[in-house]
């Protein structure tokens, strides 16, 4: 399986999760900046509201694209323990972190301005961002979303590494992936057009599109 772009993959997705239309409670989280407009055509398509949840990869030093974990909205670190095997020192761990959170915080400032998050509590989620690879991200998403005691936790992804589906299946209750291939190697490679989401997209689409 192969996508145009976000929004096509958002469409895909969204008919795997059918059967959540209509359903009390149910909120779309949409991870920024790429899982936006994944998760606004999910939001459209089940009638649901929808609003972001900001994490941060924190990427290796030297080699940012390989996730040594993530930090997320109210305060919540996930370290990948087998990631950190590799050497790197407190330091240079606490520096990633500090410039992460900084980004993180300008982001949450951004998107919502005024406006509160909305209220988690007792409801399903679907956590959506534009694909899994190590799932470092999504597990800190998970774990940002459960301080807030919702129902059920749902994790949907266009497309999925077999091993982020496991690690991910761990922390929540569910995980939905449209194409989990065998071989996976990276997200962008299952999208024909995989271009940077911007902060002014993620604006658009959270004020209705």
């Amino acid at each position: 399986m192969e996508f145009k772009d976000r929004r096509d993959a958002g469409r895909k997705l969204a008919a795997a999760l059918a059967g959540w239309r209509g359903h009390p409670g149910l909120l779309v989280l949409g991870l920024p900046r790429g899982g936006v407009p994944v998760a606004w055509e999910i939001a459209q398509a089940l009638g649901a509201p929808l609003d972001v949840l900001v994490v941060r990869k924190l990427g290796y030093p030297g080699q940012e694209e390989f996730a040594m974990g993530a930090i997320a909205s109210g305060g919540v670190r996930f370290m990948d323990d087998s990631a950190l095997a590799w050497p790197v020192s407190a330091a240079e761990v606490e520096a990633v972190v500090a410039r992460e959170q900084a980004e993180l915080v300008r982001r949450e400032r951004l998107y919502r301005g005024e406006r509160a998050p909305l209220a988690l509590g007792g409801r399903v989620l679907l956590l959506v961002d534009d694909g899994l690879a190590t799932g470092a991200t999504m597990r800190a998403a998970v774990m940002a979303a459960r301080a807030g005691r919702p129902q059920r936790i749902v994790v949907a992804v266009p497309v999925a590494s077999r091993e982020a589906v496991q690690s991910v299946g761990t922390v929540a209750d569910e995980v939905v992936s449209a194409f989990t291939p065998e071989h996976f190697r990276a997200v962008g490679l299952w999208y024909q057009d995989f271009g940077q989401t911007s902060d002014e997209e993620v604006c658009r689409l959270l004020a209705g599109g």
